[in-house]
């Protein structure tokens, strides 16, 4: 038995977070339960200044999309170890749930499958249509205001 995951799963749990693992077989579920839905998809992690700055915006995006058949997703990149740190920040931000960690098997085929054109590097967003299409990728920082305007097109 691996002491470490244990660890991070009764600390997460004692943290009252519901972070819930995602990998390369569960993310196209996880995109599929939206269908009907316009998605965004926002990978960050606690590391990332730009991730832990934006999250505010977005979720005041979802708060005021939501009605309109807008759903937010937030997926840390986080390492295990920090998982009690992404459950306590998504805690704080008061994100929508669900909210998801990553557990890829794989890290680079985790990251191909869901884009070809990413790098791994964040903040990253990924947009779907009500289909379940991906229409859209940011990489890195982006205004939200680009952000709105994409979304409200599919909307």
């Amino acid at each position: 038995m691996r002491v470490l995951p244990l660890l991070a799963a009764l600390a997460l749990a004692a943290a009252g977070a519901d972070l819930k693992p995602v990998d390369e077989a569960s993310y196209p579920k996880l995109v599929a339960a939206a269908r009907g839905k316009v998605l965004l998809v926002n990978f960050w992690a606690t590391y990332c200044v730009p991730c832990r700055k934006e999250m505010p915006q977005l979720i005041a995006l979802e708060t005021r999309l939501r009605g309109q058949g807008f759903q937010l997703v937030t997926i840390s990149a986080d390492e295990p170890e920090q998982a009690v740190a992404a459950a306590a920040f998504i805690d704080k931000a008061k994100a929508p749930a669900p909210a998801y960690i990553r557990k890829a098997k794989d890290d680079d085929k985790f990251v191909n499958a869901i884009d070809p054109k990413w790098q791994g590097a964040l903040p990253a967003w990924f947009l779907y249509d009500r289909n379940g299409r991906k229409v859209r990728s940011f990489f890195g920082e982006v205004n939200t205001a680009e952000l709105e305007a994409a979304v409200k097109k599919l909307l």
